[in-house]
């Protein structure tokens, strides 16, 4: 199995994940004022779909904002259901996007 490195790339505005050295996804996001974080787009190129980098990808990403003390504001799809499958993270959900998740 290659090596996975994840990175936060500050300067694109993306989490990374790279398998064995090679960009293999990325999340994107953009800062809300000083204290949150808002995911808009998270993608795994085809060449490593199906490997679980994805969701390597959103737990990496949230745990850094987590570490941060920043709240997390999930547009994304993906990042959206990796919380919906992680009811852990709800936590660190900006407030007025949470009702989303209380179905």
């Amino acid at each position: 199995m290659p090596d996975i490195a994840l990175s936060n790339n500050a300067a694109q505005h993306r989490y990374e994940i790279a398998s064995g050295g090679t960009l293999a996804g990325f999340a994107e996001y953009n800062l809300v004022g000083q204290d949150a974080v808002l995911f808009s787009h998270t993608e795994i190129l085809a060449a490593f779909e199906g490997q679980g980098l994805g969701s390597q990808l959103a737990r990496y990403a949230l745990d850094d904002v987590k570490a941060q003390n920043k709240m997390a504001i999930p547009v994304c799809k993906f990042i959206a259901g990796y919380i919906r499958r992680h009811p852990e993270y709800l936590a660190i959900v900006r407030p007025d996007a949470r009702a989303a998740f209380l179905s």
